[in-house]
């Protein structure tokens, strides 16, 4: 008697297992690495390389070390590069369908940057380091996020640049560049268009960094559905 229902409800345990499991340990692919050079690791549950080819995935760290550089390839087509010792964090995705984002939000923690908007509604993209929140409107950006300082550096397209307390400054002309700083309690914005800095010289530090590739080997990804939180995700 025992052995004749064992099985089934053992069988039955672990098809209620999976099906419960496979939710919470389903990844969302948001992209792949295109270039790495040296150092380029992911951080989640743990901390483990990325190599050219592998997927990025939402809600994870992508962090370079000392002499390292990296560019991703979002679903989109957005291309993000980042050069040595730079973290970021892929914080929101939600698509409208295999190429395209509704709502992607980019925290850049700390390092050098370049960002290429992809094929999404500008609208889509939020971007934000520490001190500021960074709006695009078909645009080629060079961010610098430092600890008590960033530097937005226009090079293609239109911008808003916002601190944390909503001064906002709007950068419309290539070379336009906000200045955000924080000391003693205060945080202030400027504008220039003589950059301090740029990503340019950032680009020599591995063949392809500042290249723009679309995204050629995207996985299919579920239609976006309503869920309780108001998050919408792919698969």
């Amino acid at each position: 008697m025992h052995s004749r229902h064992g099985f089934p409800s053992i069988l039955a345990l672990g098809v209620l297992a999976a099906l419960t499991a496979g939710p919470a340990a389903a990844q969302t692919r948001v992209g792949e690495a295109a270039v790495v050079k040296n150092e380029v690791v992911r951080i989640a549950a743990s901390t483990t390389p990325i190599n050219v080819g592998d997927a990025v995935l939402r809600d994870e760290t992508v962090r370079t070390g000392a002499d390292s550089a990296a560019r991703l390839v979002m679903i989109d087509s957005t291309n993000l590069s980042l050069g040595a010792n730079a973290s970021i964090k892929l914080d929101r995705t939600v698509f409208d369908d295999e190429h395209h984002y509704r709502d992607v939000a980019i925290r850049l923690t700390t390092g050098a940057f370049r960002f290429v908007t992809g094929n999404s509604n500008k609208a889509a993209y939020k971007i934000t380091t520490p001190l500021a929140t960074i709006g695009v409107r078909g645009t080629i950006l060079d961010i610098l996020s430092q600890r008590g300082r960033t530097i937005v550096v226009l090079q293609e397209g239109a911008s808003t640049v916002c601190t944390t307390s909503r001064q906002c400054i709007d950068l419309t002309q290539p070379g336009d560049t906000a200045i955000i700083t924080a000391s003693g309690g205060r945080t202030t914005i400027q504008k220039t268009n003589n950059p301090p800095w740029t990503f340019a010289a950032t680009c020599s530090q591995a063949a392809g960094l500042c290249t723009v590739t679309q995204y050629a080997d995207a996985s299919p990804v579920t239609p976006p559905v309503d869920d309780p939180d108001g998050m919408l995700c792919g698969r």
